[in-house]
């Protein structure tokens, strides 16, 4: 068990309007709590059996109706790593990581499951690319956590998205099986710092949905993230000007303003995906 206290701090930290609670928590919350993407790495190997061991607890998360619809690839051969690392210049500290997976959505299993079972897959439609997309992040989320815990740091990489067709054909995914985000893994150079998050107040809600505060917790939340967590630039000051105080509602504003992955839903239906 780990002090309620400690939980409490980083939680309070993170989101301002965490209830204190006094009662014995577990260990795993403080990693919950205080985790962080980590863009910083050694050069130690990380051991491939624990890799393995990592990606196991991955998988143990939950999945939709035990339909399993999520792998991982493991990229360890050193020129499609390379070719890797150059497609994202913005992100230097990727090559620093000795290790890259990337997370997809697979629906092909269980079509194949269908055919040689010899009974109909009758849900061909937009639910099928869902469930699948859903299941990999689940699976992201609870490796990020497993691999934490052991010390590790990682940092998903959603940017492959932007170079989608590169990733299809180099990694060999066929049909139905679909990136939803890389990620980096290593030993941390330096211990990263608890980001600040949205107040629970705009994002939890009981009984039905209620934007009465958003608003007013979206502004104090700019006014407490440029204090504590300021942004090293500003987005596109040529496109919108310098902000006098810069918070997390006008930089997500700015980077929805311009279009992203917008061959996304091509590159789906291409995938074998209706989507209706």
């Amino acid at each position: 068990m780990t002090s309620p206290d400690t939980i409490h701090d980083l939680l309070q930290l993170r989101f301002d309007d965490v209830p204190e609670d006094k009662g014995e928590v577990p260990a795993l919350w403080e990693t919950i709590a205080g985790r962080q993407s980590c863009r910083s790495f050694t050069d130690k190997p990380v051991d491939p059996v624990l890799l393995q061991n990592l990606c196991a607890l991955a998988l143990s998360s939950p999945t939709k109706s035990d339909l399993q619809q999520r792998d991982i690839v493991i990229v360890d051969d050193p020129e499609k790593r390379a070719r890797i690392d150059a497609l994202f210049p913005a992100m230097p500290w990727m090559s620093s990581a000795p290790v890259f997976i990337l997370f997809c959505g697979n629906n092909r299993r269980l079509r194949q499951v269908s055919e040689a079972q010899g009974v109909p897959f009758a849900n061909d439609h937009l639910d099928a690319f869902f469930n699948a997309a859903v299941d990999a992040g689940i699976a992201l989320s609870a490796f990020s956590l497993a691999a934490e815990a052991a010390g590790l740091g990682t940092c998903s990489i959603s940017a492959v998205r932007d170079h989608i067709d590169l990733f299809d054909k180099m990694l060999e995914l066929p049909d139905w099986v679909f990136p939803i985000a890389g990620m980096v893994v290593g030993w941390p150079a330096r211990t990263p710092r608890v980001n600040i998050r949205l107040p629970l107040a705009a994002t939890v809600h009981t009984n039905r949905y209620d934007e009465n505060v958003q608003e007013t917790a979206i502004e104090a939340y700019d006014k407490r993230r440029a204090e504590l967590r300021p942004y090293g630039s500003q987005r596109d000051p040529e496109q919108f000007g310098e902000a006098p105080l810069y918070g997390w509602s006008h930089d997500k504003a700015r980077q929805y303003a311009v279009p992203q992955r917008t061959d996304f839903g091509r590159y789906v239906r291409r995938k074998g995906f209706t989507l209706e």
